[in-house]
This record gives structure tokens, C-alpha cells and sequence, in this order.
């Protein structure tokens, strides 16, 4: 594997902090729109994953800054009071479970910035203990080639898909014995043990916890009561969760796009229409509340691409999980 450069001269380095959010979002939307065509992260994202209870944001990351371009007049998009100690140009956090995101400003790329946070990471993620660390890349992107040129194979393949404006999903009725409707909070822990027992079936990640869940799901910022959806069954002595959709409306007020972020329907109770009975359920809510497009995202591990073509959602991207041994 190819030795890291050093950051280029003037350049610094600390780790991130809360306080980092916006300037994490900034940094990363950038990235989207020059590499996808299309910003998809929100604000609301980053903080959700940093306000989970076992994370430390600022013990498994680093920023790189640069201390001169803090000045108006050289970036007069910049406010001196958001980045005191410069503009920050690439960042490289741990997820954890063999997870690491990063990221640098394209108009700084091609210095060895992405190439010196790659190694951080291998060396952060060692300490850890990790055995393998990879992150996701828009195919043929920047970052794409330089993990590759470092040896980082693909371990998965994710795909974006998109229901067009004006477009629906045909309704799929329910099955007798089965209801949907918003969640209340008294539904939360089962919601929690549907989607993990679901996600736990193809994902090699240890099982969030409770408190981790509920900070990505209705603690995450901006969240409202019709994001997240539950179908329950009432054939048994007590109404049980069996279902759930977890989705939020998104982008400029006149496009807005409704995503949905987490889709799951216990193993027993699959293959009777519940899982596009949700799709339209989520969709259907998110028009209501001023969506003019729908989107999600699977990815090669799920084997659900077709199910989602079939009800006329089309990839609009794609990304390649790159990873690399830490143990070679």
C-alpha cells in the first residue's frame, strides 16, 4: 500500500467537535454536488450521528484546516466567526463497526489530503482494534479512484433510486389482520427490535442500542410524528409492530424530496405486500406534507434492487463500498 504523503505545508489538523456540524455539512455537500450531481446529506444527518449516546465524535476524528483561507476576501462564503482557525478542507471520522467517512474540498484535492486522512484512519482504526475499514464512494468520483490506486477492494455496491414527479406507486391493500398507522412513542422499543433484527440479517454490524436508535431516529433533529410509520398485526392477544418506515421530506421547499431511511418487516411476516404497502404509505405522507419526489437507498447486500424497480424507482446513483484488510 502506497506510504502517506505529508498534509501539505501550511495545513493543519485537530480533531472535530459538536460545534463542527455545520461546517462538517458545508464541507460534505460540496463534495456531493461536484462528485453526484446532487446534495443528499442534511445537517440533521451529521448531528444525529454525532449525538449518539456511545460515540465520541472528537476521540475518532480529524479535521484539516487551513488557517490562511479564513479571510473574506479570499472566501467571502466563509464567516470568520464559523472557522476561527481556518476553513476546514477535509475531515476523517470512525464510525465504527469497520466504518470511517471522509472527505476534502475539491478544490483542494489532488495534494494528498485524501491520501494522508486515509492513513489516520487505517492507524485510528488499528489502535481500535479493527480488523477491516472501508466507507463509501460514488463510483468513478475522486475518491473512488484514489481508494482503489491504494488497494481498497469493493465490498458492496449501494444504489440511490428515485420516483420521478408525478409518479406513484401502486396501492398494495393490506392482508386481513393488519393496520397502519403513525407510531406513538409506546411503539418505540418494538420499532427498534423490528428494524435491527431486519437490517441484523444481512448487515455485519453489531446491533445498535436503544439510545443509539432513538438518537438517528425521533431524536434526530427536525424529526415530526408521520416520519415514522408502523403496520402492526392485531392477530394475536395484543397488537404487535411488524413493519416499519422511517422517512423525512427534504432539499428546497419548491423540490422537495421525501427519503426513506430505514424500511423493515419482521422475517415472519414478509412476503404479503407490507414492505410496498409502507413504500406507498411513506411516499403517499410525504406529498402531503409538499414532496414532489421519492427516494431511497439498498444496497447489493439487501437483493432488494428489483423489488424496488419492479414498483418503478430508477437508480439515479451509484456507490461502491471500498475496503481494505488492516491485518495485512
Amino acid at each position: 500500500m502506497t506510504a502517506a504523503p505529508a498534509l501539505p505545508a501550511g495545513l493543519a489538523t485537530r480533531p472535530l467537535s459538536t460545534a463542527d456540524a455545520p461546517a462538517v455539512f458545508d464541507l460534505m455537500a460540496a463534495c456531493e454536488l461536484h462528485d453526484v450531481g446532487t446534495v443528499e446529506i442534511e445537517e440533521a444527518d451529521i448531528i444525529a450521528d454525532w449525538q449518539r449516546p456511545s460515540y465520541d465524535v472528537s476521540a475518532h476524528s480529524v479535521a484539516v484546516l487551513d488557517p490562511a483561507a479564513d479571510h473574506p476576501d479570499q472566501h467571502p462564503d466563509q464567516h470568520p466567526d464559523q472557522h476561527p482557525d481556518g476553513r476546514l478542507v477535509g475531515y476523517a471520522e470512525l464510525m465504527g463497526d469497520g466504518r470511517y467517512d471522509a472527505a476534502v474540498l475539491p478544490s483542494y484535492r489532488g495534494r494528498g489530503i485524501g491520501t494522508w486522512l486515509a492513513a489516520w484512519s487505517r492507524d485510528r482504526a488499528r489502535a481500535d482494534g479493527q480488523v477491516e475499514l472501508g466507507m463509501p464512494v460514488p463510483e468513478g468520483s475522486d475518491g473512488d479512484r484514489l481508494l482503489s490506486a491504494l488497494g481498497y477492494r469493493v465490498r458492496w455496491t449501494s444504489w440511490v433510486l428515485r420516483l420521478g414527479a408525478g409518479e406513484r406507486i401502486s396501492e398494495r391493500p393490506l392482508p386481513p389482520g393488519y393496520r397502519l398507522r403513525t407510531a406513538t412513542p409506546a411503539d418505540h422499543a418494538q420499532v427498534h427490535t423490528v428494524v435491527e433484527d431486519a437490517f441484523g440479517e444481512w448487515s455485519d454490524r453489531p446491533r445498535r442500542t436503544f439510545d443509539d436508535f432513538a438518537a438517528g431516529v425521533w431524536l434526530r433533529p427536525g424529526f415530526e410524528p408521520w416520519h415514522l410509520q408502523v403496520i402492526t398485526s392485531d392477530t394475536g392477544a395484543e397488537e404487535v409492530v411488524v413493519g416499519v418506515a422511517f422517512a423525512w421530506n427534504a432539499g428546497e421547499p419548491d423540490a422537495l424530496d421525501t427519503y426513506i431511511d430505514r424500511l423493515a418487516v419482521a422475517r415472519e411476516h414478509r412476503d404479503r405486500g407490507l414492505a410496498q404497502a409502507l413504500l406507498v404509505a411513506a411516499f403517499a405522507a410525504g406529498r402531503q406534507h409538499g414532496a414532489v419526489t421519492s427516494s431511497l437507498s439498498t444496497d447489493s447486500r439487501t437483493g432488494a434492487l428489483s423489488l424496488y424497480e419492479k414498483v418503478g424507482m430508477r437508480p439515479s446513483a451509484t456507490w461502491l463500498n471500498r475496503a481494505v484488510s488492516l491485518t495485512d
